[in-house]
């Protein structure tokens, strides 16, 4: 005679998603194997359905929040200035502790916002030749060592008398040393400066910067990983060293390499440059570099037609990611500890917006630009953006506060630094 009991299937997992049918128990008949096997496949059917119910879930919420980032980059559009803190709001709307929210898998989110640093990162790196880079590096270093001098340090000091880490206060150094090459770029295409007299300082600035990341964050994910001095340093040579030859191979066969990307079909061109900037990326990780320097460097070893075309074919790939990257670091934010932390991060961006200012006006006098042309270039290098959320989001585990202080720095700068472009004339 068949046995019926109450069975619970072991590999169903209880979520906030699941229908009532996903989580009650079933009953199963047992006896024969032709029983059993229709139970089997019972439980299968419900295990299906539960899953199509959360891939409809989480579809449902990664749509509207897709859309309300489509939403708020048409209202910054009209407004004129950058989207970057409008993502970053919508995050922290739908985020832990927000407004709704959301369920949708983080590990889903994370992956497409590394890829949207990536991309970012790479689309600078193609705004470069190595001709280009050799000249900056030739003709800028000592603006760039003023910029340093004095834009690390408001960030740095300002860690030490919060009583962080030495390692903490050094990633606030870095958000608030390195200016927003994306949002810059934007800006003097919008208002028609990219031929004005100081736009080249300004951009030598720039490239200098993130030249100086590329030691930055390579340096500053050892430190992360931990080890005895002599792991470190082993660590920190291979970091470099990786820099320097991915770097020597972008300089002196830039071409050979173009050519080998460049292709009659758009689909070969968009699989072989997306393919090459995540492998390298991810090779460059595992070596120690910060994947976005991998990235940037591929775009260093880009030049002539291939890059117009890979500009055109990533353009699209690069916002959509770069939309969510902002967004999910949003996410990681508990809206609740911004208002604690805002008069701080005001204050800290009044400073360096000052410093900033005077780093565009020395760099531009050395050059010979007039002083309204000093101005425009101080003003120019006000806004911080998406260097100064990579470098917060690598030491979120370190310190508490570093997520908080940096989001709110970079939604001041960020909406403070367009305006005073717009405002210099």
């Amino acid at each position: 005679m068949n046995e019926v009991r109450l069975v619970e299937d072991p590999h169903e997992k209880a979520t906030s998603t699941q229908s009532a049918a996903g989580r009650a128990k079933r009953v199963v008949v047992l006896g024969d194997a032709g029983n059993w096997k229709s139970a089997v496949a019972i439980l299968t059917i419900f295990r299906m359905i539960a899953q199509a119910h959360d891939a409809s879930q989480v579809f449902i919420e990664l749509g509207a929040a897709i859309l309300g980032l489509a939403l708020l980059a048409r209202l910054a559009n009209r407004l004129g200035f950058s989207a970057i803190p409008l993502y970053l709001l919508l995050g922290l709307a739908f985020g832990n502790g927000g407004l709704a929210p959301l369920n949708v898998s983080e590990e889903f989110i994370h992956i497409g916002a590394e890829i949207g640093v990536l991309l970012l990162l790479f689309m600078l790196g193609l705004e470069y030749t190595g001709e280009e880079l050799k000249h900056y590096l030739h003709t800028g270093l000592p603006s760039g060592a003023v910029d340093f001098a004095l834009n690390f340090p408001p960030g740095l000091v300002t860690g030490i008398l919060l009583g962080w880490s030495p390692l903490a206060a050094v990633l606030l150094g870095g958000v608030t040393y390195i200016s927003s090459s994306g949002v810059i770029a934007k800006v003097l295409a919008e208002l028609g400066r990219l031929n004005n007299p100081e736009t080249t300082s300004v951009v030598s600035v720039l490239v200098l910067e993130d030249l100086a990341m590329a030691l930055y964050l390579p340096l500053i994910a050892v430190l992360l990983a931990g080890g005895g001095i002599q792991k470190i340093a082993f660590s920190v040579s291979i970091a470099i060293g990786t820099v320097g030859v991915i770097l020597l191979i972008a300089l002196r066969y830039g071409r050979q390499v173009s050519k080998f990307f460049l292709h009659e079909s758009d689909e070969i061109i968009l699989l072989t440059t997306l393919g090459a900037v995540i492998l390298v990326g991810g090779l460059a990780q595992r070596l120690q570099v910060s994947a976005a320097i991998g990235a940037f460097l591929v775009g260093i070893a880009l030049s002539g037609p291939i890059a117009e075309k890979s500009r055109r074919l990533l353009g699209p790939l690069r916002d959509l990611f770069a939309a969510i990257f902002f967004f999910f670091f949003g996410l990681q934010i508990d809206p609740k500890t911004l208002p604690a932390v805002m008069p701080l991060a005001v204050v800290l961006g009044l400073i360096s917006a000052l410093t900033k200012v005077l780093t565009g006006y020395w760099a531009a006098g050395r050059a010979g630009v007039d002083r309204r042309g000093r101005i425009r270039a101080g003003m120019t290098l006000v806004a911080r953006g998406e260097f100064s959320i990579v470098i917060a989001g690598l030491g979120a585990g370190i310190s508490p506060q570093l997520g908080p202080v940096a989001a709110a720095y970079v939604l001041f700068l960020a909406v403070l630094g367009p305006v005073l472009a717009r405002a210099s004339r």
